[in-house]
């Protein structure tokens, strides 16, 4: 039973990536700042994000958790 309250009280933490949108950017405030640093995954390009980055100190990527589907080849392999 202690196991199971000690568990319960641990901290969850939040999704960084959001896997609904292909393009995060990371956003650095550092101490300056004051508020560390995020990523903002609410971008359905690399341009549009970058265009938001412009003159912030961050950096644009492509999100790890977005979903890629690649298509199958159709067909038998002719042999």
């Amino acid at each position: 039973m202690i196991a199971g309250v000690l568990l319960a009280a641990t901290p969850s933490h939040a999704q960084t990536f959001d896997p609904r949108y292909p393009v995060c950017m990371h956003v650095y405030s550092g101490a300056s700042g004051g508020g560390g640093e995020w990523y903002d995954c609410s971008f359905t390009s690399l341009p549009q994000c970058r265009a938001t980055a412009t003159g912030r100190a961050a950096t644009c990527d492509l999100n790890p958790y977005y979903p890629v589907y690649v298509p199958r080849p159709h067909g038998r392999r002719r042999g």
